[in-house]
């Protein structure tokens, strides 16, 4: 497949002014959506159009697309601490696992009688469980160690869609629809709702810093937001722009903020020291759609999932 360049905009003088951006084409009709970076150096995505998983090798540009079973619709993936791919199928209505030595697909279906949870996005906590969210109003995980499968009903009901795990392994989720921070109790699988001081603001994704405090993209009012678990205390900053609409979020190796924005086609990243946006990249065409953003270090990645393309940011970390 054909990597290309491209130049990125700074917005002002930052830590991330010798970036680079480079484009891979996946095949047509894929439609990414989430992508995570895989074992041996390759990054997996879910092409969520084709029912598969990617795997792109950035070295070389190949790709190689694994189907996932009739009726899949991969929505998230990201790497398990056993170094497989976990992927939350939402048309599977189940989590599956791919192994990258054996090359072995494992599915762990939803209980019959939860009905289609519209899964979306996981995470592992301390103890090695992977937790997720389904956006019809469910949460739950899955134990691989004794495959165990809970679903719970979400307070609110609909809305369940980013979820991260905070340094310490704690699980966090934000609801889209229910427009509130949520954290799980491991123990109990209870959901404590954490409230937003407005109300409606529709938070989408949700990701944890070093720190351990909680970045939250707000869809509905095109804000970037920061919760600190220590002091309770929320923080707000508007995305430039005259429409922004937040939706992907990622904090990488130097606690720089990335949130995708809709309204402006671009990707942009937020310096919590100078609390300023330092820096945008350009979608590589009109209404490139990065639902999720991923990397490792020197490295962010974006899926666009409206152009069937990856786009990497080289960071130099």
């Amino acid at each position: 497949m054909l990597a290309r360049i491209i130049a990125s905009l700074l917005l002002v003088a930052s830590p991330l002014a010798a970036q680079t951006t480079k484009v891979f084409d996946v095949p047509k009709g894929a439609k990414p959506h989430d992508v995570s970076p895989g074992a041996g150096g390759t990054v997996w995505y879910t092409a969520q159009g084709l029912g598969a998983l990617g795997i792109l090798d950035p070295a070389t540009g190949k790709v190689e697309q694994v189907p996932l079973g009739e009726g899949s619709a991969p929505h998230g993936v990201i790497m398990g601490p056993d170094g497989a791919a976990w992927i939350t199928d939402s048309g599977l209505n189940a989590i599956v696992r791919w192994d990258p030595t054996t090359r072995a697909l494992k599915t762990w279906k939803l209980p019959e009688d939860t009905g289609y949870a519209n899964l979306n996005t996981a995470a592992f906590d301390r103890d090695g469980v992977i937790w997720f969210t389904g956006q019809s109003g469910f949460y739950g995980k899955v134990d691989p160690r004794t495959d165990e499968v809970r679903v719970w009903a979400a307070p609110k009901g609909r809305g369940p869609y980013g979820i991260d795990a905070s340094p310490d392994g704690e699980i966090f989720y934000v609801s889209l629809a229910g427009s509130h921070l949520a954290k799980i109790d491991r123990a109990t699988g209870e959901a404590r709702m954490i409230e937003h001081p407005e109300s409606g603001q529709g938070a989408r994704r949700v990701w944890a810093d070093s720190k351990g405090d909680l970045w939250v993209s707000e869809w509905n009012t095109g804000y970037l937001a920061r919760y600190v678990p220590a002091t309770k205390a929320w923080s707000r900053w508007k995305l430039p722009g005259e429409k922004p609409r937040a939706y992907a979020v990622y904090v990488d190796e130097r606690d720089m903020v990335w949130v995708s924005d809709w309204g402006a086609n671009a990707t942009l990243a937020f310096d919590p020291k100078t609390e300023k946006f330092v820096t945008t990249i350009p979608g590589s065409m009109a209404g490139a759609n990065v639902r999720q953003i991923l990397g490792r270090k020197g490295e962010v990645w974006l899926p666009e999932s409206a152009h069937d393309r990856l786009m990497l940011v080289q960071t130099g970390g």
